[in-house]
């Protein structure tokens, strides 16, 4: 198994530099990573550092919280695309997940998904914060939406991924979208375990790490 082929090499702080961006994408190319995941300001640069790669350029929308208007979301998620995004990762709603409304946390997938015809659409759920109902609801809510993946955690709340949560997610979608782990994932054997969970990609700061055996000393 080639896990490369499942790692989106992730730097999303709020202090990475643009130095910092050009290292994650170096890196990325030599590992042949399947994607970089950037705070939208750095889509442009990620492109350009890419040019010619197969490694795809992956950005956020509502992130870390959600807490933004279905309008504002699509908004910046268009916006993504047209600097260049080939993915985006939003954060759905999560205090309408969290109040058990799941039309309104569909209809803001929606929007989102309206604005990236074309691109791949992976909807953070933040599954730290919800019950196993609330999950699978969410869940459900994105692949009614659209989604092609779901996603378990921004890696800014209070847990990241896990066994049960992929599990959960994967009984639920039954082969309609794939699953996207994220938070927490710094081994070799964290990936590999995530994988056999049912995760087809994997959100981590750890990319190198994991893939070489060295020690991660890098985060969200």
């Amino acid at each position: 198994m080639n896990l490369a082929d499942f790692i989106d090499h992730t730097l999303l702080k709020a202090t990475a530099t643009p130095s910092d961006i050009r290292k994650l994408c170096a890196e990325a190319r030599e590992h042949a990573f399947k994607a970089v995941c950037v705070n939208s300001v750095y889509v442009p640069l990620a492109k350009e550092e890419l040019a010619g790669s197969r490694v795809l350029i992956a950005t956020v929308c509502g992130f870390p919280l959600g807490a933004l208007l279905p309008r504002q979301k699509a908004a910046e998620a268009a916006a993504s695309v047209e600097a260049g995004a080939d993915e985006i990762d939003m954060v759905i709603d999560i205090g309408a997940a969290v109040s058990n409304d799941f039309g309104r946390v569909q209809a803001d997938i929606v929007a989102v998904r309206s604005a990236t015809e074309g691109k791949i659409l992976k909807v953070i759920i933040e599954t730290c914060y919800l019950s196993d109902d609330q999950k699978r609801g969410a869940t459900l809510a994105a692949l009614s939406a659209g989604a092609d993946f779901v996603k378990t955690s921004t890696g800014f709340g209070t847990g990241g991924a896990t066994l049960s949560d992929v599990t959960l997610m994967k009984d639920a979608l039954k082969g309609g979208a794939q699953i996207k782990a994220s938070g927490g994932i710094r081994t070799r054997e964290d990936a590999l375990a995530m994988i056999a969970a049912g995760a087809t990609r994997l959100g981590t700061s750890g990319g190198v790490a994991i893939v070489t055996g060295g020690e991660n000393r890098t985060s969200y």
